[in-house]
């Protein structure tokens, strides 16, 4: 696993991760804080197959975020109990000797939600998407850029060759 001054020197060199918020703030001791750049709130279902062919992603509906105040730079979002897509300010860029585990940050956890997230392939880059999942009873508010997940890094021995699915370069 990569510690900081490895992520931090990938961040500078290869463009690791770009469009992050704070280095400072969003690296930690052992990964990478990603934020919250838009949340989608499902308003059909999809439907999985093994080969990808029948694939169907549900229609998501973007919530808007709202200000407290005219002083406010940024909005909260007021989620209830249920599941939401997020998607991330920052764009990763793993090359083919990387791939990336996230986690949701402690503070979600003790507010009664989580995320649930997919392996980023080795040679992913794009925009990523997760899902929150708020099981607290009474909801939570996330503010616009909140650190959600801390996104480890693993290198692999060798990589044979990287991600070619669907969602490389996503915005």
């Amino acid at each position: 696993m990569l510690n900081h001054c490895q992520i931090e020197k990938l961040i500078r060199e290869q463009g690791l991760i770009t469009g992050y918020l704070d280095l400072g703030t969003q690296l930690t001791p052992n990964g990478f804080d990603l934020t919250a750049g838009s949340i989608f709130e499902f308003e059909s279902g999809g439907a999985v197959d093994f080969s990808n062919k029948e694939r169907v992603l549900p229609d998501v509906r973007e919530l808007m975020p709202q200000k407290t105040g005219p002083q406010d730079k940024y909005g909260w979002w007021q989620l209830k109990k249920g599941a939401y897509k997020i998607k991330t300010n920052e764009t990763v860029k793993l090359p083919n000797s990387l791939i990336g585990i996230a986690f949701p940050r402690s503070t979600l956890l003790r507010m009664g939600a989580y995320t649930q997230t997919g392996v980023w392939d080795a040679g992913f880059q794009g925009k990523s998407e997760f899902i929150l999942l708020v099981e607290n009873p009474l909801g939570i508010r996330v503010k616009q850029n909140a650190r959600i997940v801390q996104l480890l890094f693993m290198g692999m021995d060798e990589a044979v060759r990287g991600y070619e699915g669907m969602y490389q370069d996503s915005k």
